[in-house]
């Protein structure tokens, strides 16, 4: 069966994978593409945002018309079950959703919260945690299976599954950054096990934390996605042969240059895939992706390895390598740091009233690519609080001898720190023998830990 060409792609109501360039065809040309129906049901709210009962998702599609048109729409859900769909097997046009009149309300209540829920919290970041992660090394993964996806996610899923599991596996890269990052600040980047909006309501609103999650959970799902073409654990991607450009003075080009233009075109098509809506927060939100995806890009060096004998250089060979991920996530802490505050404007075109940002102090110099953007300002984060997804700083451990924000001063908020003393076995006297092993001898030695009252 042929690859279909770019402007056969549209499917109903206009969507199409528009940034999915040739470029990113010759890469990923599956080897089948076939249709697919899809019905599957998750809880898309968090625990504290249910109020007596379920809001979540049921996608019901029939078999598409061509490899990349689906019919799909979303309807919710009442108690984990979906009302009945009728005249299955039609276009959602002709097959209108019946429901009893006194389920009317309450239907459109869960529909608001699951239309709030699923359009601005990334939910499939969850498959960075738990169980769907664990088991992506030894089961296969079931696109239908991961919540939160609009439909252009999931035709990439299915159509590049190979490239998933480096999906999750960028964004678990992330969260894993962030928390290093704000290891002693107030927001600790505390992630949710047992619930799908992994951060909580903390990125329900655009703040620093918020732009901060989005830019470094792109950067991470480009970080891998290179990365795992470059190791060859991809088949359908490589190396980078496009951008070598003529060597330099003493070295010639050799190994595998990893293609970061190729991760962040991924990142871009799947991460951003849900922010098309006219609103400001999705305009933060991809701001704050691309941002992240720049990064990488702008952190690309050259790393070389000498070849010759007993140590020599007769001859360097160089290939272009990304950064470690650490220095990714303290340029982008630096810019969390510096983030513009923005304004929300509003303005009428051709499709309806589109929200967009401008910044908010004028005599500032305006944000770039580069820069992180937030409109609404956080929370201090000082008291326990669910509408706002603070864990407060109780009984958090700080820095007695600090000034900074890790310090007992203000990580406690003035609430004062207890003090305590600790044992900790720790090896000492470690002595090298010939040859060639170490011998150490274990040492018990007394701490004093503080923490926030």
């Amino acid at each position: 069966m042929p690859f279909p060409e770019p402007d056969s792609w549209a499917g109903r109501e206009g969507r199409v994978i528009d940034r999915l360039n040739y470029r990113l065809i010759s890469y990923l040309r599956p080897r089948a593409l076939i249709g697919y129906s899809l019905t599957s049901s998750n809880p898309a709210a968090p625990r504290w945002a249910r109020e007596g009962g379920s809001c979540g998702w049921r996608c019901a599609s029939d078999k598409p018309e061509s490899h990349f048109q689906s019919q799909v729409d979303f309807v919710p859900t009442i108690g984990g079950v979906a009302p009945p769909l009728h005249g299955r097997g039609q276009t959602s046009s002709s097959a209108p959703l019946l429901m009893e009149p006194h389920l009317l309300g309450l239907l459109l209540g869960l529909l608001l919260c699951g239309t709030r829920v699923l359009a601005g919290y990334p939910i499939w970041w969850s498959l960075a945690l738990g169980q769907q992660y664990t088991s992506l090394g030894s089961q296969p993964l079931l696109c239908g299976s991961i919540p939160g996806l609009v439909p252009k996610q999931l035709r990439f899923c299915r159509n590049y599954i190979e490239i998933m599991p480096s999906v999750a596996e960028g964004v678990k890269l992330g969260i894993q950054e962030c928390q290093h990052q704000f290891r002693g600040r107030r927001w600790n980047c505390t992630t949710i096990d047992d619930s799908l909006a992994i951060f909580g309501p903390v990125l329900d609103k655009a703040t620093r934390e918020s732009a901060f999650v989005h830019a470094i959970a792109s950067a991470g799902v480009a970080f891998a996605v290179t990365r795992s073409c470059a190791e060859g654990t991809s088949t359908i991607c490589g190396c980078d042969s496009h951008h070598k450009g003529p060597p330099g003075e003493g070295w010639k080009w050799g190994g595998c240059s990893e293609d970061a233009d190729f991760g962040v075109l991924v990142s871009r098509e799947f991460a951003d895939a849900r922010e098309n809506r006219p609103d400001a927060r999705s305009a933060m939100n991809k701001h704050n992706n691309e941002a992240g995806r720049t990064t990488i890009l702008d952190h690309m060096h050259l790393k070389c390895k000498c070849h010759g004998l007993s140590g020599s250089c007769e001859v360097k060979t160089c290939w272009w390598a990304q950064p470690d991920f650490r220095a990714i996530g303290d340029f982008l802490k630096d810019k969390y740091d510096s983030a513009s505050e923005m304004v929300v404007e509003k303005h009428r075109e051709s499709r309806g009233w589109v929200e967009t940002l401008r910044a908010k102090y004028a005599l500032f110099k305006p944000p770039t690519e580069r820069d992180l953007v937030y409109y609404e300002n956080s929370p201090n984060f000082c008291e326990p609080n669910p509408e706002t997804g603070s864990f407060g700083t109780r009984d958090r451990t700080c820095n007695v001898t600090s000034h900074g924000i890790d310090g007992c001063d203000l990580l406690c908020c003035g609430r004062g720190h207890n003090t305590r003393t600790e044992k900790r076995k720790e090896k000492c006297h470690c002595i090298f023998h010939w040859c060639c092993y170490v011998s150490c001898q274990e040492c018990i030695r007394i701490y004093d830990v503080h923490t926030c009252k």
